[in-house]
C-alpha cells in the first residue's frame, strides 16, 4: 500500500514532457537525497507503518500482561514485606526467648546451688544422725559384750575358785579329817538314831 502511495507521489511530481515538475521539488530532492542504489526510502517507510500497526495491535496484550505482571510483582512485593515483617517479629521474639533465657538460666543455676546446698546440709545431718547411731550401736554392743566378757570371767573366777578349793581341801582333808567333818555333819542334823 506505501509502495502505491510512493509510486503515486514519484509519477505526479516526476517531470512532464515539457519541462521539470516542482522545478527541484519532490524528485530533485528524492534523486539527491533518497535515490541511492539499494536505499529505498518506501521500505523503510513501509517498515515504520508496520512496526506502528504491529505496536498499535500488541500494545494492548502487552499492557495487559505488564500491567498483570506488575500487579504480580507489587504482590510478591506487598507479601515479601508481610514475611519481613513476620520474620522481624519472629526474630524479636526469639530474642526476647534468648534473654528470658538467660534469666531462666540465672534462676535454674540458683535454684540448683541452692537444692546442692540443701542436700548438702540434709546428707551432713543424716550423716551424723548414722555416726551417732553407730556409735550408740558400738557402745551398746561394747558394754553387752564387756556384760558377756564379765559373766564369762565371774563363771571362770568361780570355777577356778572352786578348783582351787577343792584342790586345797584335797591336800589338807586326810582320813582323820574326814570322819570328824562327818561325825560333826551327823550332829548338826541331829545325830545318829
Amino acid at each position: 500500500m506505501l509502495a502505491f502511495l510512493f509510486n503515486y507521489v514519484l509519477i505526479y511530481a516526476a517531470p512532464t514532457a515539457g519541462g521539470t515538475a516542482g522545478q527541484g521539488g519532490f524528485t530533485e530532492f528524492y534523486n539527491h537525497y533518497l535515490n541511492f542504489p539499494g536505499f529505498e526510502a518506501w521500505r523503510f517507510f513501509n517498515l515504520a507503518i508496520f512496526v506502528a500497526v504491529i505496536v498499535y495491535l500488541i500494545k494492548k496484550p502487552l499492557s495487559a500482561a505488564f500491567k498483570t505482571k506488575r500487579e504480580t510483582i507489587r504482590a510478591e512485593l506487598i507479601k515479601a514485606e508481610a514475611e519481613r515483617q513476620a520474620a522481624l517479629a519472629q526474630l524479636t521474639a526469639t530474642e526476647a526467648k534468648l534473654a528470658q533465657l538467660d534469666a531462666e538460666t540465672q534462676t535454674i543455676r540458683g535454684r540448683a546451688a541452692q537444692e546442692a546446698d540443701d542436700e548438702k546440709s540434709r546428707i551432713i545431718g543424716q550423716t551424723d544422725f548414722e555416726i551417732n547411731k553407730m556409735r550408740e550401736q558400738a557402745n551398746n554392743e561394747i558394754e553387752r559384750k564387756s556384760q558377756l566378757v564379765r559373766a564369762e570371767l565371774r563363771r571362770f573366777s568361780a570355777e577356778e575358785s572352786i578348783r582351787l578349793a577343792e584342790e586345797k581341801i584335797r591336800r589338807e582333808i586326810n582320813a582323820d579329817k574326814d570322819a570328824q567333818i562327818v561325825k560333826a555333819n551327823i550332829q548338826s542334823i541331829g545325830g545318829l538314831n
